[in-house]
């Protein structure tokens, strides 16, 4: 259905910031749940932050007051602002839209180290 395209990762130092952006095409965000996962290495893929169609959020215990997630509908692009970054927020970080059964992207690589 949506194609989703991240960017925006990079290597950062500790306290350092990004902002991912996901592109959505070939479907829109405005009746959709959209949210960002992240996948260390041999770890689970975990939620970071869920935003539904209402505009109500959600954030891991982790990153709640550092990460915030928010949409441009108009441009069918979900952000995530990542402040105070934290070598455990080092993963890859999927943009999903539409839930468990939806549509993810392909991940864009987030490090954290000095």
């Amino acid at each position: 259905q949506v194609h989703l395209v991240e960017s925006g990762g990079d290597l950062v130092q500790p306290g350092g910031s990004l902002r991912l952006s996901c592109v959505a095409s070939g479907g829109t965000l405005v009746d959709n749940n959209v949210a960002w996962y992240r996948q260390a290495p041999g770890k689970q893929r975990e939620l970071v932050a869920h935003l539904d169609f209402r505009s109500v959020t959600n954030y891991a215990d982790s990153v709640k007051g550092r990460f915030t997630i928010s949409r441009d509908n108009a441009k069918n692009t979900v952000y995530l602002q990542m402040n105070s970054l934290k070598p455990e927020d080092t993963g890859v970080y999927y943009c999903n839209v539409g839930g468990q059964w939806g549509d993810w992207g392909q991940g864009t690589q987030v490090t954290v180290s000095s």
